[in-house]
């Protein structure tokens, strides 16, 4: 196996675990060497703790913007799934390569990775940017920090491309996610002296149902943009916690709820609205059984939603790169949105399918990474002007 094409680095990259709760730093120094191995220089931004990094490097001019690739390098884990092959080490199968993360996007990053040998030798007269992040599957974390040293350089890129599996698809646009936490804090008492204590799990299910009503107006059908799907911003619970026995009144409750946001929705609206009627409607009716009870939010993560316009100049360069301008959108979400608000037009497109993200014997197929290949090859000829 040749490591310098795409198969031979998804191989690489597979073998070199990634998954969010642990570091990143072995994969970001294989990088930055096979980098450094073809003459360009790499950039990296830690987290606090020095565990993590985001790697930036260019490749071209450095007195003008250029167009980013970007890909996340973390991956989900695989604790409790049926995996019936290795999920870290790559393994063939019917022309699929099949390993944790091949599809949640190790194979872009491949991709990107063989061609840096022709993005060298090319005399480029537009730069290409590779932009490679951490913490993207906990809520687009770790980019942040990498975006925020962007904004502060004289050139900024003029576009971003996110590989994240879309079929190679042309996408421009997807919902925005707010998670919260919400905690109860009830009063403990016996269960047959119910009405003497503060049931924290039956005020966070009060909480709960007012987040499907939030969620059903939400649907109204004058709200839909059908670019979606679903069609319209979505409110779930997702995790709720709470109680120690039948016979105690419990006094702690907590639960997870999640917002996703069509582009131009604040979902900050909907966590503001359910402490409204927390402060308004129940906090009154546990303190007076007692004082020191009460209802808290916090948010978890989140990021902006991205919609980028299809007459615009990062939907003209898309569709030339896709060969499609069939413009789509995506239900899940991405940093897209991020590298928008920090002023990049951004739009999304590579190899895969999410189908196969997150999942068992996750995989992407030998024709979706030639099919990388060549649209990394079209941008080659248009960075070359």
């Amino acid at each position: 196996m040749n490591d310098a094409n795409s198969r031979g680095l998804l191989a690489r990259l597979i073998a070199l675990p990634t998954v969010s709760r642990d570091s990143n730093l072995e994969l970001i120094a294989f990088i930055r060497d096979y980098l450094a191995s073809h003459g360009v220089d790499s950039e990296l931004f830690l987290n606090d703790e020095g565990t993590k990094a985001n790697l930036f490097a260019t490749i071209g001019p450095r007195d003008r913007g250029g167009v980013v690739l970007s890909g996340h390098t973390d991956v989900v884990p695989v604790d409790g799934q049926a995996w019936t092959v290795e999920p870290f080490a790559m393994s063939e199968r019917d022309g699929r390569l099949y390993g944790r993360g091949a599809a949640d996007m190790k194979g872009f990053i491949a991709c990107v990775l063989a061609a840096v040998p022709a993005f060298v030798a090319a005399p480029l007269r537009t730069p290409v940017h590779l932009a490679f992040s951490y913490d993207e599957e906990v809520g687009c974390l770790g980019v942040r920090s990498m975006l925020a040293a962007l904004e502060q350089r004289p050139h900024k890129p003029v576009l971003c491309l996110i590989g994240e599996p879309t079929e190679l698809k042309p996408v421009l646009g997807h919902k925005g996610k707010l998670a919260m936490r919400c905690q109860v804090h009830g009063a403990a008492c016996h269960s047959a002296y119910a009405p003497y204590g503060v049931n924290a799990i039956e005020y966070a299910a009060r909480l709960i149902g007012k987040l499907g009503e939030i969620g059903e107006r939400l649907a109204a059908p004058e709200l839909h943009d059908e670019r979606f799907d679903p069609p319209f911003s979505t409110v779930q619970t997702g995790v709720i916690k709470g109680g120690r026995a039948l016979n105690i009144v419990p006094a702690e409750c907590e639960f997870d709820f999640e917002v996703r946001a069509l582009p131009g929705f604040d979902a900050q609206v909907v966590a503001d609205e359910l402490e409204r009627f927390a402060e308004a409607e129940l906090v009154p009716k546990m303190q007076a059984v007692e004082p020191a009870t009460g209802v808290s939010l916090r948010p978890l993560s989140a990021y902006p939603g991205l919609a980028t316009a299809p007459d615009s100049e990062a939907a003209r360069v898309l569709a030339m790169l896709s060969g499609s301008d069939g413009f789509g959108t995506v239900a899940f979400g991405t940093e897209g949105g991020l590298f928008e608000q920090a002023g990049i037009p951004t739009v999304v497109c590579g190899p895969g399918s999410m189908d196969q993200g997150h999942k068992p014997d996750e995989f992407v197929s030998l024709e979706q990474l030639r099919g990388c290949d060549e649209m990394l090859g079209r941008l080659l000829v248009y960075l070359r002007g």
